[in-house]
């Protein structure tokens, strides 16, 4: 017997993983036993259920008396049904809710409506478990990065050769240093010899005479 209630736990387990990982999709009769019908409060009715994603509504009513229809907010506080997001009149309609957010229903009947045939109800997340999504990582792509090299430019070198400077020779002039302007010296009368001073007499006389005459 030992061996028996052992075999059967895993089987008991499995099923209780099951049944609490798919939650079952729950079915709200709109004004419970009253139904779909005026002179009801159904803003009393939705304010106490938590409706979900996957829930569904049963309105029930004598057909060809009611009708149910998905309007927008515009025209669920207007009353008016001119352009329908769903219908039925069948007198057993079941809708299932499949998007979260604010849904408006009302009779399309002449005054129903106004008569208190009108349903807003807030639908919110999904009953099914949350499943991950596998996240793949993201890798940014890898360039290849080139070496930075800085060109070399060839540099031409011109030898540097320092200009020789001529000498002046002869008369006793002095060498010119470059960049300035060469001064020459010139020898003084004592430096001169006799041939020299026997010229200038030889001239002076010739002055003299030219003078006289």
């Amino acid at each position: 017997m030992a061996s028996s209630s052992v075999s059967r736990l895993p089987l008991a387990v499995l099923l209780l993983v099951a049944c609490s990982s798919t939650a079952a999709a729950t079915s709200y009769t709109v004004g419970d036993g009253s139904g779909w019908t005026t002179g009801v409060d159904y803003t009393s009715w939705a304010s106490s259920k938590n409706f979900k994603v996957g829930d569904n509504l049963v309105f029930n009513y004598a057909k060809g008396l009611h009708t149910v229809v998905e309007v927008s907010a515009a025209e669920y506080m207007a009353c008016t049904a001119a352009n329908p997001l769903g219908s039925d009149s069948s007198g057993a309609t079941t809708v299932a809710l499949k998007t979260p957010g604010t849904h408006y229903f009302v009779c399309s009947i002449t005054g129903h409506c106004g008569a208190g045939m009108k349903l807003a109800m807030t639908v919110g997340g999904s009953n099914s478990p949350a499943t991950p999504t596998p996240t793949t990582p993201r890798t940014s792509p890898t360039t290849p990065t080139t070496p930075y090299t800085t060109p070399t430019t060839p540099t031409t070198t011109t030898p540097y050769t320092t200009p020789t400077t001529p000498t002046c020779s002869g008369g006793g002039g002095t060498t010119a240093t470059p960049g300035m302007t060469p001064f020459m010296s010139y020898p003084s009368a004592a430096g001169l010899g006799s041939a020299a001073l026997a010229g200038f007499a030889l001239v002076w006389c010739v002055i003299v005479q030219l003078a006289l005459l």
